[in-house]
């Protein structure tokens, strides 16, 4: 919980994102979740997976104790990111699905979350909306962000989740219905940004990550046209490294994710990207805000 006082501009707003391993939610939307709860909302994170078939990316982390262990480690981990952010975290159980290699690549194994039926998985999910009540939730679209099948499916429970927890007639077990004001997806790994932040190291005579990224990344302007929120946070990008640090199986700090400087990011490119793809408030786009519409108090009915 936020340890804001009562009268912060934000106090009683609730925000939860759901995501698909511990680290997810310090590598997407870290910085507007710590503007966030800075500012008096109560922030939440759903972790879907204990990451437990996660690589190793960070070569000073990569030893026999530390593989033994994946899996405290990665706890021990998100409970860093989580008390840096000042969030609330919230496991939902399931096992990761690993990332298939190979061609064809393998099937996934038996009893991971990518190949648990929808209406399973999404049950913890509407369990947690019902039970914190959240005003805005954000997860990955449709391709997850990038195609990892746990990711795929995050997006598709989170899309379930968001209006099944609204129906009083799917899962009346769980608790009273409760509709989330507004959906998001993350898009601030997007095409534009990258491109942004590649000139200006070109410009200042840096040597570029996205180089060879971006010479392989077909434009979609369409793609990019989906960003509808840009929250400003760039005042909270050395809270997002912190966290981002924490996951240090994951994160190698001499790696890309720290290949440009914080300062050229601010100057850039300081928002993180969303794009609204449900709202039952009056929400006009583009906006700066995922709480844009929203007022306390205000009734949403449920659905029929």
């Amino acid at each position: 919980m936020s340890d804001a006082p009562a009268t912060a501009p934000r106090s009683g707003l609730r925000l939860l994102h759901v995501h698909a391993h511990p680290d997810d939610e310090s590598s997407k939307g870290a910085a507007s979740t710590a503007k966030y709860v800075a500012e008096g909302a109560e922030v939440h994170v759903a972790t879907c997976t204990g990451g437990e078939r996660g690589s190793i990316l960070n070569p000073k982390m990569d030893r026999p104790e530390i593989a033994e262990n994946i899996t405290e480690v990665r706890r021990q981990e998100m409970e860093r990111a989580r008390d840096i952010l000042g969030i609330t975290q919230h496991w939902l159980g399931f096992i990761d699905s690993g990332w298939p290699e190979g061609d064809p690549k393998p099937p996934l194994p038996e009893g991971c979350f990518a190949l648990v039926p929808l209406e399973e998985a999404a049950a913890p999910l509407v369990r947690l909306i019902r039970e914190l009540r959240p005003h805005v939730l954000t997860t990955y679209d449709e391709r997850g962000g990038y195609p990892h099948p746990d990711h795929i499916k995050c997006h598709e429970i989170s899309v379930a989740a968001s209006a099944w927890a609204a129906d009083p007639e799917k899962y009346p077990e769980l608790g009273e219905p409760w509709q989330v004001s507004k959906l998001y997806y993350h898009h601030s790994f997007n095409r534009q940004r990258m491109q942004s932040l590649h000139d200006a190291m070109v410009a200042h005579g840096l040597e570029s990550p996205w180089e060879e990224r971006l010479r392989e990344w077909k434009p979609e302007p369409e793609w990019d046209a989906r960003v509808t929120t840009k929250v400003p946070c760039g005042e909270y990008f050395g809270v997002r490294d912190q966290a981002l640090l924490a996951h240090a199986t994951q994160i190698d700090p001499d790696g890309f994710w720290f290949a440009v400087p914080r300062e050229l990011q601010v100057a850039v490119w300081p928002t993180e990207d969303f794009e609204l793809v449900t709202s039952h408030v009056s929400a006009p786009t583009p906006e700066d805000d995922l709480f844009a519409g929203i007022t306390l108090g205000a009734t949403i009915p449920s659905e029929a």
